[in-house]
């Protein structure tokens, strides 16, 4: 399966996993750029803007929440974390300063690409089949142009808060699923339903006046959410309803398919780099990454020079 060729900038200091990461990338018909630490991931940024961004947290000097703060404040790139860390808190971090997505290794290179191609899926259609302008509470939404106002300010939402956003209006007094959230707006059939929770919590703190007491997006204890609004002007150019299935194809097609080598990080970069080494240690050592949103794994090819279901362990540790 070959994609239509975006620019990716892959940025991560482990030469083993950025080799391998690329490899997955340009087989599936992406250009690639590399950077090995957040400087250099800036600039490259600025030479060439990316379509996706690929960001490993754990960086030397600059780590990945500072780039992703600086990335997002000069463009709206969509942005994926790649981290060894384990810990819930961080993960939470680099969703609420913008990423749209994280992957946790080990992770499987193939999981990485459906990954990015679903985020980029999700960009393409929001901008190929905008959906109707919606007003609503002082909430102005235009898909079309992707810009969002607040009693007329301007609100600087990230992709996936955008697309919320438009969900949630579109579907006034309606009680939806964090489940059916994940699954028309992030376009998953499984996943990390803290995703979806994060996401909540950050647009309620661009849209509610008091985000400890919302009144726009309300907690449907047992369900999900509801926003709570009356239309202020019913949507232009007809109705909003079904706009949140475009992507959703995306996750159904991928709950079962057969990923291949993994990369495997043992540690968690404590005392310099890389100290353990990289090596090829064969098919399926570990379990998939700590959400596994996907299928089980199945054998499948590695890119060129690691072979057939290789897995790469990166045993050394930075801090």
């Amino acid at each position: 399966m070959h994609s239509t060729e975006s620019r990716i900038l892959v940025v991560d200091d482990d030469p083993t996993v950025a080799e391998v990461v690329t490899g997955y990338l340009e087989r599936a018909g992406h250009a690639v750029d590399l950077a090995a630490d957040g400087p250099a991931a800036l600039r490259a940024a600025t030479q060439h803007r990316p379509d996706l961004v690929v960001l490993d947290l754990m960086l030397p000097g600059m780590d990945g929440l500072e780039v992703c703060r600086r990335l997002r404040a000069t463009a709206p790139v969509p942005v994926i974390m790649l981290t060894a860390r384990g810990d819930e808190d961080d993960r939470i971090l680099g969703l609420e300063i913008g990423a749209d997505d994280y992957v946790t290794k080990p992770f499987s290179p193939r999981e990485l690409v459906l990954r990015v191609e679903s985020v980029l899926r999700r960009a393409r259609t929001a901008t190929a089949r905008p959906g109707p302008r919606i007003s609503r509470s002082g909430i102005a939404l235009d898909p079309a142009a992707r810009t969002a106002s607040k009693d007329g300010h301007e609100l600087a939402l990230t992709l996936r808060e955008f697309d919320l956003l438009a969900y949630l209006l579109a579907r006034p007094g309606e009680a939806i699923s964090r489940e059916r959230l994940m699954h028309e707006v992030w376009g998953w059939e499984f996943g990390d339903l803290s995703t979806v929770t994060v996401h909540v919590r950050r647009l309620r703190g661009k849209i509610e006046t008091d985000p400890a007491k919302p009144v726009l997006i309300r907690t449907v204890w047992g369900v999900g959410y509801r926003f709570e609004a009356e239309a202020e002007g019913e949507a232009e150019g007809g109705s909003a309803a079904g706009r949140g299935g475009a992507a959703h194809g995306a996750g159904a097609a991928h709950g079962a398919e057969p990923y291949g080598g993994q990369l495997h990080v043992d540690g968690s970069h404590g005392d310099g780099p890389h100290g353990g080494g990289a090596h090829v240690d064969g098919p399926h050592g570990a379990q998939p990454y700590e959400a596994r949103p996907y299928g089980s794994e199945a054998s499948g090819a590695g890119p060129s020079g690691a072979g057939p279901d290789a897995a790469v362990r990166q045993g050394g540790s930075h801090g």
